[in-house]
This record gives C-alpha cells, sequence and structure tokens, in this order.
C-alpha cells in the first residue's frame, strides 16, 4: 500500500470595513512585512508552507507535504494564524479593521477555491482515476461541504463554481479534478492529484472527513479494491442537483438513476469494510465513523448528531434559529451576514472561532499543536528538509531561492540540490547546502 502524503491550498476572502480601499491595496498592505523580508510577495516560509498573493487580491497558503490526518489539520489551521497575524499588522498601519474569510465567494459571485493535492503512483493513470473518483466528487459535498445561502440552504459554496469534470485547466474552465501533470517530485514516480472542487471549511472534524474520505477512495482504487463504477451522465448538472437536495436522482451514462445519498452510502460502505482488512488508523477509523453519522442524519433529518462536525450542519442549525428568532426567509439580509461571518477566520469575532471556544464545535488539533506549525514544518516528510533549510538561511541571511522540489543557495557560487522524494525527512545533501551556508555566511550572524 502507497504511503500517502497530501496537501491543502487555502484562498481567502480579504475586505474591510472602511470605503475607498481597493482589494489590491488591501493585500499590498496585508504583504507589506512579507515583501520587506523576502523582497517578494510569493514565498516559503520556516514551516515549509509557500504564501503567496493570488491572482484577484486573494492571500493564499499552502500547507507543507503532510502524511497524517492530525498534520494537515494543524499546519492548515497555521496557515490561518499566519494570514491573521499579518491582518493585525496591516489594521495598525491602516487604521481600519481587516476581514479574511475562509470561504469561497464574495458578496457579488467572485469565485476564489480551496484545492487538495493527493501523491499518486506515477503508473496510476490519471485520467482514468479522475472518471472513476468523479462520481464521488460530486456526491461528497453532502457529508463535507460549508453550506451556503443560494435561494434556499445548499450543502457547499464551490458546487455552483465549476464547470467541467475533468480537465488539465485550473482557471479558465474550472474542473473538479485537474489532470495537469505537475508532480513537484520525482516525475519517474509520482504523479500529483489535484482536486478543486471542494469547499474551504473551518470545523476541523469537517475537514478530516474531506480528506480521510478522499484518501480512504484512493486507497481503494489504487489496490484494486471493487468498488460501484458509476459513470454519472452529466457530472455538472449533477453537482448542481446535488446541491440543492441529497435525494435528488442523478442519471448515469448507463440510463439508471441514484441519488447522492445513494451513491455516497454505497461508498462509505465499502470503506467500512476497507478499514478491516488495512493496517489499523484511528484517524481513518473516526472518519468513517463521522462518514456514516452523517449519511444517517441526511435520512433521518435529524442533524443534532453532527451539528458540532460538520460545517453544513453546524450552519444549517445556525440560521435556523435566527430564522425562527426573525420570523424570516432565506432572503433576509441577516442570514446572509451570518452566512459570510461564519468564515471570519479572527479568534473572538468569526462565529465559529466563537462557537469553537465556546465547546460547540469539535476539534481535532490542539492550540500547542497549531503553534507549533506556525513555526515547524512536518517532522516526517521532505517538508522537515525544506524547513530546515529556510530557517539557517533566515538566520545567516543568506541568498537562497526555494521551490517546492529545490533548495538553491544563490552565492557565493550558485548550489542546489532536487529532492525528489517527498517522504525523506533526511538528506545529506541538505546538510551540506547548510554547510556551505555557514561557511560563507556564519560572521553575518555574529
Amino acid at each position: 500500500m502507497l504511503r500517502r502524503i497530501f496537501g491543502i491550498e487555502t484562498e481567502y476572502g480579504l475586505s474591510t470595513g472602511r470605503r475607498g480601499l481597493s482589494p489590491e491595496e488591501l493585500a499590498r498592505e496585508l504583504f507589506r512585512p512579507v515583501v520587506e523580508e523576502y523582497s517578494s510577495s510569493n514565498v516559503f516560509l520556516p514551516n515549509a508552507s509557500r504564501l503567496y498573493l493570488d491572482v484577484g487580491a486573494h492571500p493564499e497558503v499552502a500547507t507543507a507535504e503532510c502524511d497524517s490526518i492530525s498534520q494537515l489539520i494543524a499546519h492548515e489551521r497555521a496557515g490561518d494564524e499566519i494570514v491573521d497575524n499579518l491582518a493585525r499588522r496591516a489594521e495598525t498601519a491602516l487604521d481600519t479593521p481587516l476581514y479574511l474569510f475562509k470561504n469561497n465567494l464574495d458578496s457579488v459571485g467572485n469565485s476564489y477555491g480551496c484545492h487538495e493535492n493527493y501523491l499518486i503512483s506515477r503508473g496510476t493513470v490519471l485520467k482514468t482515476l479522475g472518471r472513476q473518483l468523479l462520481a464521488f466528487m460530486v456526491t461528497r459535498q453532502i457529508i463535507c461541504g460549508a453550506g451556503n445561502i443560494d435561494g434556499g440552504f445548499r450543502f457547499s459554496q464551490r458546487a455552483e463554481q465549476v464547470w467541467e469534470g475533468v480537465s488539465s485547466a485550473t482557471t479558465r474552465s474550472r474542473p473538479i479534478i485537474n489532470t495537469r501533470d505537475e508532480p513537484h517530485a520525482d516525475s519517474s514516480r509520482y504523479r500529483r492529484l489535484h482536486v478543486i472542487v471542494g469547499d474551504s471549511v473551518m470545523a476541523e472534524p469537517t475537514l478530516a472527513l474531506k480528506i480521510g474520505s478522499a484518501l480512504l477512495m484512493l486507497e481503494m482504487l489504487e489496490e484494486g479494491y471493487p468498488l460501484p463504477d458509476w459513470e454519472l451522465a452529466d457530472p455538472i448538472a449533477a453537482i448542481r442537483a446535488v446541491n440543492k437536495s441529497a435525494t435528488a436522482p442523478l442519471e448515469l451514462s448507463d440510463g439508471t438513476t441514484l441519488s447522492a445519498l445513494d451513491i455516497q452510502s454505497a461508498f462509505c460502505e465499502a470503506a467500512e469494510n476497507w478499514l478491516a482488512q488495512r493496517p489499523e488508523d484511528d484517524s481513518l477509523t473516526a472518519v468513517v465513523d463521522l462518514w456514516r453519522r452523517t449519511l444517517e442524519a441526511l435520512v433521518s433529518g435529524d442533524y443534532s448528531g453532527i451539528d458540532r462536525e460538520v460545517d453544513w450542519a453546524i450552519k444549517y442549525s445556525l440560521l435556523n434559529r435566527y430564522r425562527e428568532r426573525l420570523d424570516c426567509g432565506w432572503e433576509h439580509p441577516k442570514l446572509a451576514q451570518i452566512n459570510l461571518a461564519y468564515h471570519d477566520i479572527r479568534p473572538g469575532r468569526g462565529l465559529a472561532r466563537v462557537l469553537e471556544a465556546k465547546g460547540l464545535i469539535r476539534r481535532w488539533s490542539t492550540e500547542a499543536e497549531v503553534r507549533a506549525a506556525v513555526e515547524e514544518p512536518p517532522q516526517s516528510t521532505r517538508a522537515r528538509l525544506r524547513g530546515d533549510f529556510l530557517r539557517r538561511a533566515r538566520q545567516l541571511g543568506a541568498p537562497v531561492t526555494v521551490d517546492w522540489l529545490r533548495l538553491k543557495v544563490n552565492r557565493p557560487e550558485p548550489q542546489f540540490i532536487e529532492l525528489g522524494d517527498p517522504f525523506a525527512p533526511c538528506d545529506e545533501r541538505v546538510e551540506g547546502l547548510i554547510a556551505y551556508m555557514e561557511e560563507h555566511y556564519e560572521h553575518a550572524e555574529q
């Protein structure tokens, strides 16, 4: 069984309470400390994550390579803390509040993403795998969507923003699964599955379910475990229909119909059976338990068993309490405000973070784990090498260039290496690069 490495990319919405400041001006102030230190708004940090300013003035954090769900959750939350710290500095400089939202839609309908990355074997045919995964990805929103208001309550914000099933494009057609061959590793051994359709989520159990269920599907497919081979006649029509109803009939290519609930129930049952055969993993066992409980809640209509763990159910319960209090429909502007405020990442201000602090949203990580992840890279993957290299370069003031695959000391004579194995947390060549920096730049530290 292939050991898995994975990561997540989060784009944040950025706004302010003061008129007259454009998104570009806000983003420029937000990234001012980054540019002052690195002379760039696209950098790798000592925790081995990538921080950059994406198209449309969206701050974005891509986590370092992780190999466990708990590790990923801590590093994803660390990304929130990193950009929130930048926002607090910018607030002081601008003398106005800044709001960072971990969601996927702004007030005028512009969409920004949350992308998942999974390392897979080079022997896996990506287009074939994408087709096999498509029914799962189209219907996954009923278990891990972030919830939204759009003429009524919906499971997902992202489901209305994709236009193709499987494609090599990312922005032009917004596919559910991206097949561009960009492994960021030894291309003779690995591929990278890039999933574009998922919602940004606030509740840590939802993130665990989102990532964990995908990991289990990949394991079963790569190991040849028998799964239903369902091909949707029109994946984009299906993903729109599922967003409105877990029981909407979805047409398959053979003319039969199934609902999202039918499809997810079959995949969940397969995952339960698969867990009995694979090596024990407490995190994946907890994921499948939540997966099953979410499907049972959808059947019964009683969400009380999941409304501290699954974002759409948490948000649905919260919004319904306001609907009862206001005696209103889904179109009330107060509900739209709550729908957005749920995704504010600021502790003590964002609704999800307030609920979490009160124990009304469960956690997988601890504050200590998140604080450590802000500074330290994952210790069990290639990320450790990148983080150690960057930390020492920062201490010495050495000029370096880094990407996912390469480490380079730029002067006095360029020295670089490629780290093609994302599983390797140790490499003597990195020690050699650090020694080279110390030889030439040690005096700058003293």
